[in-house]
């Protein structure tokens, strides 16, 4: 072997590296966006910092994916029956650079805890409609 060719494999493994993640993330895109009931949402992390994510509704859980990753576990999972919608709102000044374009701020309670949904119009409908249809408290099996 030549003195090129150590720096050329590896530099290729590097590219072969980096092809291979942009594939999953590719594939994993795709495979949350396939399932029914699935939304795009950024959600307000500590320090007012947004992240990109993936909403799915589940029979009696709302999980939230991050986007920029390759994990199968959702990294937020809220229990239907303990989500309380307080509102909705346009994003602040402040926020218009750091979440997507033409989106509301959908503001919810989880266990206590404020928690900050961006999320087109429409997706923040079926999100109210789908808190909505769930069991009356008191009637029902899981509440």
């Amino acid at each position: 072997m030549n003195e090129l060719s150590t720096p050329f494999i590896v530099l290729a493994g590097l590219f072969l590296s980096v092809v291979i993640a942009l594939c999953l993330f590719g594939v994993r895109r795709i495979q949350l966006r396939r399932a029914l009931g699935t939304f795009d949402a950024s959600i307000c992390l500590a320090d007012n910092r947004w992240a990109m994510g993936v909403c799915r509704y589940q029979e009696s859980d709302l999980e939230w994916f991050r986007l920029l990753s390759l994990s199968p576990v959702p990294r937020l999972r809220m229990v239907r029956s303990s989500i309380v919608m307080v509102g909705r709102r346009a994003p602040a000044e402040a926020e218009l650079t750091r979440v997507p374009p033409d989106v509301v701020i959908v503001m919810l309670e989880y266990n206590g805890a404020d928690v900050l949904l961006a999320m087109k119009f429409g997706a923040y409908t079926g999100l109210s409609s789908w808190l909505e249809a769930g069991p009356v408290v008191g009637i029902g099996t899981w509440r």
